[in-house]
C-alpha cells in the first residue's frame, strides 16, 4: 500500500460534484486571469467563499506557477482544511509558500491525523521548526503520532473522542457532552472505560438519546467492543469495519489503553485509497500522485516496469524465433498468433482482477483458495473449449486449411487454461512469498500466456502441419 498520505480521492467530499457543484470552465478562468493580475480581493471574495475540497481542486488544476501565486495571495485567510484536502504532490510545492508561523496556526487548526498527513510533506529541514509553531497541546498529539508507523492506526486515529466510566448513567453523560470542550465535532459513540482507562464497552449516540436520564451505562452498552491495536495496518482497519459494520472504533496501545479512535469515514479514505492502489498497480503505475509529477519525474517513476516488460516481450520473441522457419513455411501463422496471445492474456488478467480483489477483501484465504482455484481453472477450460471451437472454424474458413484451424483451436483451448490457472495461482503464490499480489502480478501473467500461446501453437504447427 501508500505512504499514509489522504489522497485527494480520499479527503475530498466527491458528493458536491455528484448534485452538480464544483468549479465550471468559466470560473477557473476567472480565477487565473486574477491571479497573474495579483488581484487580491477578487480572490478572497470568489474563492474563499468556495468548499474546501473545491478550493483544493482549483489548486491542484493551476499552473504550479499559478498554484503559487495563488498560495502567496491567500495566505493569511487560506482555510486549514484546504490543506488536507490537496493531492500530496501539489501540497508540497504549496507548503514551500509559507511562512513558518502562518503554517504552523493553520496546522493547528487541524485534527491530528490530517495535521499528521500536511507535515508529512514539508521538507525534513523545515519540520522541526514548523512544529514549534505549533500550540503545545496540539504539538505533542502530531509527536506521538508521527512516532507511530505509516498506515498504521496511530496515523488514522483522532485523539479526541468521548469516553465515560461505567457507573455514569444517560443524564451525566449528556450533561458532559453539553458542558464539555473536548467533546470532538464528529463521533459516533461513547466509549465506556474502567478505572485503568481500558474500554469495556460503547454506547450508540442514539441509545443515549433513546433512554431516560437515570439509565446506567452498563445497561446499555455493547460489550466486548471491537478494538484496533495502534499498530494496526489500515487495510486490515477497514476489514473490520466492514465485516463488523462499525462507525466508529476505539483505537488502545499496547496496555490497552484508550488512546484514541477511528471514524468510517476515515475508513472509507482507506478502502478508496487501498482500491485506487491496487489498480495502480496492477498497471505499473505509482499513484496518483503520477498526475501531478513533472513529466520527467512521472517517466522516471514509470521506467522500472516498462523496461521489465521490455524483457518479458523479447522472452516471448524468442520463442517465436524458434519456429522461425515454420513462420515462413506458413505465413497465415503469423496472422493468427496474436489471436492465442491476446485472448491468453485478457482471460488471465480477468481472473487475476478477481483473485487480486478476493485477496485485498479477505474473501480469497488458504480455507477456500483450492476451491476458487480449481473454479476458475474449469472456467477456463469452458472459455477454452467455447472459443476453440469459433477461432478454429474461422481460421479454417479463412484460410481454407483444415489443419490450422485444429492447429489454432488447440492452441488456443490450451492456452485459456493456462490463463486460468496462472491468473488464479500467481496472486496466491506473491501473497505467501509477503509480495503485493498487485504488485507485478499482470507482468508475470502476459508472460506466461504469451509465452506458452506462442510456444503452443507455433509447436503445433510444426508438428502437424508442417512436413
Amino acid at each position: 500500500m501508500t505512504n499514509n498520505s489522504k489522497t485527494i480521492e480520499s479527503k475530498k467530499k466527491k458528493n458536491n460534484n455528484a448534485k452538480g457543484f464544483g468549479i465550471s470552465k468559466d470560473q477557473l478562468e476567472k480565477i487565473r486571469d486574477n491571479i497573474r493580475s495579483e488581484n487580491i480581493e477578487f480572490l478572497k471574495n470568489n474563492v474563499l467563499n468556495l468548499h474546501h475540497a473545491d478550493i483544493a481542486d482549483i489548486f491542484e488544476i493551476l499552473s504550479e506557477e499559478d498554484r503559487k501565486l495563488l498560495a502567496v495571495c491567500l495566505e493569511n485567510s487560506l482555510p486549514a482544511e484546504v490543506l488536507a484536502s490537496i493531492d500530496e504532490q501539489v501540497l508540497s510545492e504549496i507548503l514551500d509558500n509559507y511562512k513558518p508561523g502562518i503554517l504552523g496556526d493553520l496546522i493547528g487548526k487541524l485534527d491530528t491525523d490530517e495535521a499528521v498527513y500536511v507535515i508529512e510533506n514539508i521538507d525534513i529541514d523545515r519540520r522541526e521548526a514548523l512544529i514549534k509553531q505549533i500550540p503545545s497541546a496540539e504539538r505533542k498529539l502530531i509527536r506521538q503520532a508521527l512516532e507511530f508507523p505509516e498506515m498504521s492506526a496511530g496515523r488514522l486515529m483522532q485523539r479526541d473522542y468521548v469516553a465515560v466510566p461505567k457507573y455514569w448513567n444517560v443524564g451525566q453523560v449528556i450533561d458532559y457532552l453539553r458542558g464539555s470542550v473536548k467533546v470532538p465535532d464528529q463521533f459516533y459513540s461513547i466509549f465506556i472505560v474502567d478505572p485503568k482507562h481500558v474500554p469495556v464497552g460503547t454506547v450508540p449516540l442514539h441509545r443515549i438519546m433513546r433512554n431516560n436520564r437515570n439509565i446506567v451505562l452498563t445497561d446499555i452498552m455493547i460489550d466486548d467492543p471491537v478494538v484496533v491495536k495502534v499498530n494496526t495496518d489500515q487495510e486490515d482497519i477497514a476489514y473490520l469495519f466492514e465485516k463488523y459494520d462499525l462507525t466508529s472504533a476505539p483505537v488502545v496501545n499496547a496496555r490497552n489503553r484508550l488512546i484514541g479512535m477511528i471514524t468510517v469515514d476515515d475508513v472509507v479514505e482507506v478502502i478508496q485509497e487501498e482500491a485506487e492502489e491496487d489498480m495502480l498497480k496492477l498497471a505499473g503505475v505509482s499513484g496518483d500522485t503520477d498526475l501531478y509529477m513533472a513529466a520527467w519525474k512521472t517517466a522516471r517513476s514509470r521506467f522500472s516496469w516498462l523496461f521489465i516488460n521490455l524483457l518479458t516481450a523479447i522472452l516471448a520473441s524468442i520463442s517465436i524465433g524458434f519456429f522461425e522457419g515454420t513462420i515462413k513455411q506458413i505465413v497465415a501463422l503469423a496472422v493468427l498468433m496474436p489471436i492465442v496471445a491476446s485472448m491468453g492474456g485478457n482471460a488471465g488478467t480477468q481472473t487475476l482482477t478477481v483473485a487480486v480483489r478476493a485477496i485485498a477483501t479477505r474473501e480469497l484465504n488458504p480455507s477456500n483458495s483450492l476451491r476458487v482455484f480449481g473454479k476458475e481453472i474449469l472456467v477456463g477450460l469452458i472459455n477454452g473449449i467455447v472459443f476453440a471451437v469459433i477461432v478454429g472454424l474461422v481460421a479454417a474458413l479463412w484460410f481454407g486449411e483444415h489443419g490450422l484451424g485444429i492447429v489454432i483451436a488447440l492452441a488456443m483451448m490450451f492456452n485459456l487454461l493456462v490463463a486460468g490457472f496462472f491468473g488464479a495461482s500467481i496472486p496466491i503464490m506473491l501473497q505467501k512469498l509477503k509480495v503485493d499480489p498487485a504488485l507485478g502480478a499482470s507482468i508475470l501473467l502476459t508472460t506466461v500466456t504469451d509465452v506458452v500461446g506462442f510456444f503452443v501453437f507455433l509447436g503445433l504447427a510444426q508438428l502437424m502441419l508442417v512436413n
